[in-house]
């Protein structure tokens, strides 16, 4: 029984979500935590205290069906169902995560500006300076220690808790693989290399630096200190990103030892969460330099693995103007490994992702219906393309009918890219 003073708010301190992720029209949370639940808003919290989601539960919010949710870098998105049949069509979701930056303008940008979302972000704020002044007599043991942890970490403390984050891994991950998706983006960031190899002159999240692998020694301070940063929450990630833009080059040694060292220390196999998994970049030179020993281990590892490798087109003309340094050759030749590995191996999935934009050469689209259609002689399940719009991306509609037509003749699941940072 709550106490006198939360009659307006109901606490419920530890609930049971669902444990598997899953594709579902309608609102779903995974996982434990814990809510508090007021007349406008349902505000959840994780095991650590801090926000994670806030749901509207009066008309005057945007839609009772959707939601904000906070990542462990502190970034805000918005679950937008999205017409539901037609989110689920562009990009493999029910709901679509709308940002508060210009990377994915295509669905949703403006959702932050709305009065519905303001109005939610201030309550929050106001409970928060509620709590701290509230008496507590009443209230069980378990109702009790969840409002003590959300009082000790108010919204100031959890910009600090970002900066945390990103001051273990060496920097904000600027952008996840399309698959972690399939995680709701809950992943555990580890980096094992920094850079990339190429640095494209049209990349909108390069580091700009040069390829670097970290030490074994570096690798294992980050995951001690990521086991410390997630504490009690650590029990719902069942997922880890090897970073940062081509983590497949860094070579089998260490990304065997980075795996293997982040399940054993982060008791991974001890999450609520079932069927865990790695995910990891690629570009065309790591995927055709790694041999069969490296995807060996990879298969053998307790995740399932998802590898996205950057191609970005077929045509020597667009990549010239994408001022990607690598042959249409070497893409196509990346492009049948990638094939080859999704057959050979159960537990790997490799995908690769390819631009669309209004500025791109008329020979551009076609090279790529080459790769996934004409090279393929029946539909495959299994290896996804995604089509990752440039800035200029032209009128909305002509790209969404140019992505429809492409999704009808290619022979694998396309989707369109939605960058999510951490």
């Amino acid at each position: 029984m709550t106490a006198p003073r939360f009659k307006n708010m109901e606490i419920e301190p530890e609930i049971q979500g669902a444990t598997r992720y899953q594709k579902v029209s309608y609102p779903i949370r995974y996982g434990l935590y814990g809510e508090i639940r007021t007349k406008g808003y349902i505000f959840g919290y994780n095991r650590n205290g801090e926000i994670k989601t806030i749901r509207g539960r009066s008309g005057g919010w945007l839609e009772t069906a959707e939601w904000l949710k906070r990542s462990a870098g502190n970034d805000w998105a918005y679950f937008s169902a999205g017409g539901y049949n037609g989110a689920y069509n562009y990009t493999g979701e029910y709901y679509v995560p709308c940002l508060p930056y210009q990377t994915n303008a295509i669905f949703g940008h403006g959702k932050f500006d709305s009065p519905e979302v303001k109005k939610a972000f201030a309550a929050w704020h106001e409970l928060a300076e509620k709590l701290p002044g509230m008496d507590r007599n009443g209230l069980s043991e378990k109702q009790a220690a969840l409002i003590g942890r959300i009082i000790g970490t108010p919204p100031r403390r959890l910009e600090k808790r970002g900066k945390e984050l990103h001051g273990i891994i060496g920097g904000p991950v600027t952008v996840l693989p399309p698959e972690t998706r399939h995680v709701e983006y809950d992943v555990i960031p580890l980096r094992i290399a920094d850079g990339c190899l190429y640095n494209c002159g049209f990349c909108r999240v390069k580091s700009g630096g040069g390829f670097r692998v970290r030490s074994r020694e570096d690798i294992t301070g980050q995951i001690h200190a990521l086991r410390d940063f997630y504490g009690d929450d650590r029990v719902n990630y069942h997922s880890v990103f090897l970073g940062e833009h081509d983590a497949l080059f860094a070579g089998s040694e260490r990304i065997g030892f980075a795996a293997q060292t982040a399940w054993d220390v982060l008791d991974i196999g001890q999450s609520v969460m079932a069927d865990p998994r790695l995910f990891l970049f690629a570009s065309a030179n790591s995927l055709l330099r790694a041999d069969d020993t490296v995807f060996s281990l990879l298969n053998g590892l307790p995740f399932y693995t998802h590898i996205n490798v950057g191609l970005e087109s077929g045509d020597p003309e667009t990549l010239s103007l994408l001022q990607k340094p690598i042959s249409a050759q070497k893409v196509g030749d990346a492009f049948s490994r990638m094939i080859e590995i999704n057959h050979a191996y159960p537990s790997i999935e490799v995908s690769a992702n390819f631009v669309v934009g209004a500025d791109l050469p008329e020979t551009h689209l076609p090279s790529i219906l080459d790769l996934t259609g004409n090279r393929l002689e029946r539909f495959y399940p299994k290896g996804d393309i995604y089509l990752s719009p440039l800035e200029n991306i032209g009128p909305k509609e002509r790209l969404l009918n140019t992505f429809n037509e492409f999704k009808r003749l290619c022979r694998l699941p396309a989707y369109l890219y939605l960058i999510q940072r951490l």
